[in-house]
């Protein structure tokens, strides 16, 4: 399921500086790319928090294609380490022709606001279980683990579920 974490933020982004003043973003990002490199995951400094929702929609585009893996993958590239404004449909697109989706058919259905029902749903759902965070997993409807959390975590939860 999507999930928009801050469906407030405006469609031009906002300063992460000016969103989260009180966080250590040298640090944070130490952090980040020691974690990342582990799995070759390179960390740009993201200095915008963007709004996400355009991103979102195609996603679901790129569900319906069978290429929603792909898009996935290069959005995240595109904003963590590009450090690209993925509230920007002009990024959007360029991103989903590098996953070789059809880009005048997500611009017709982004158009028509084809998915956005199906992002408030996921957004309800979402808040139904409390979700704070992302990646979020929610196994038997009933165990919950938010954040990019260690193996140890997953394999805990998953001996208390059985």
């Amino acid at each position: 399921m999507s999930f928009e974490i801050h469906p407030e933020t405006p469609s031009e982004g906002v300063p992460f500086a000016v969103r989260l003043p009180d966080v250590d973003w040298d640090g944070m990002y130490e952090n980040l790319r020691r974690t990342g490199s582990q799995y070759r995951i390179a960390f740009g400094n993201v200095t915008l928090l963007s709004n996400s929702r355009l991103a979102m929609e195609a996603s679901e585009f790129a569900r319906e294609q069978g290429k929603y893996d792909l898009f996935s993958e290069k959005v995240f590239h595109a904003y963590f380490t590009d450090a690209r404004d993925i509230g920007r449909k002009d990024v959007v697109m360029k991103v989903a022709g590098a996953a070789g989706l059809d880009v005048e058919a997500l611009r017709d259905a982004l158009l028509e606001g084809r998915y956005a029902q199906r992002l408030r749903e996921s957004y309800e759902e979402g808040q139904r279980y409390n979700i704070t965070g992302v990646p979020a997993f929610i196994i038997n409807g009933k165990y919950k683990i938010v954040g990019a959390q260690p193996l140890e975590v997953f394999r805990d939860t998953l001996k208390s579920v059985s």
